[in-house]
């Protein structure tokens, strides 16, 4: 297993990522919300909520309303996650690339992106198959597009990941370009194979959420750079 820490780039990041921080702030706070749900009313509240808020693509596809109107659950669905180690993982990975893509988009641009990146994410999983009941949530979708942005726009980065081996775990620094390659082939070659029969390595994963959402950030991060500038230094 191997856990991103944080980046390094040849030109350090210049303002405090307003955005990124209150993207984590309001996911912790729906997930400490969801807690207290389960705690309250016990698991079948929290199936309820999670259902609500989440994407389910049977109920987006054929525009039925669940409990919020369909259309904003691909926007709501991105804010909930599933356990403690969904966010937990979600959010190290935000807070270690995201920061600097902020930096060089400005604060309103990365906000953009990161809702956008999110929305083609939720509608590619739900293109693999429409007729599922089964909700998606989480922001591991809109966070693989900043993953793309991130190589876009710092193709020499480096990335500080933690490499658990048991007694041999150690801190390494790797080209972010080589770590986030690895990362999108990891998810490829699941989300091929949960197309097939589900198994306890590809059920309960959305990869092509996450697959979708990469290749939206390539795409947004390319125009980006070639039509855009380096942020709006004005910005608050």
């Amino acid at each position: 297993m191997f856990i991103p820490l944080g980046t390094e780039e040849q030109i350090p990041r210049q303002r405090f990522p307003i955005v990124t921080a209150t993207i984590v702030g309001i996911n912790t706070l729906v997930f400490l919300f969801q807690v207290a749900l389960m705690w309250i009313g016990g698991e079948r509240a929290l199936y309820l909520f999670i259902t609500a808020f989440g994407i389910v693509p049977a109920a987006l596809v054929s525009g039925q309303n669940l409990v919020i109107p369909f259309f904003l659950t691909p926007f709501t669905s991105m804010f909930v996650h599933g356990s403690l180690t969904h966010i937990l993982f979600n959010m190290v990975y935000l807070v270690a690339f995201a920061d600097n893509v902020e930096d060089r988009l400005g604060h309103w641009r990365f906000l953009a992106f990161y809702l956008l990146a999110g929305l083609v994410a939720g509608l590619a999983q739900v293109l693999v198959d429409v007729s599922s009941t089964v909700p998606t949530v989480g922001a591991s979708g809109a966070i693989a597009g900043v993953l793309a942005a991130y190589v876009v726009l710092f193709p020499q980065g480096k990335v500080r990941m933690f490499l658990f081996l048991g007694p041999l775990s150690r801190i390494r620094r790797v080209s972010a370009l080589f770590y986030i390659a690895i990362w999108f082939a990891m998810q490829f070659f699941s989300g091929v194979g949960s197309l097939g029969v589900t198994t306890a390595e590809t059920g309960g994963v959305a990869y092509w959420a996450h697959i979708g959402g990469f290749l939206a950030g390539l795409m947004l991060a390319i125009l980006f750079r070639r039509f855009g500038n380096q942020g709006d230094k004005q910005e608050l």
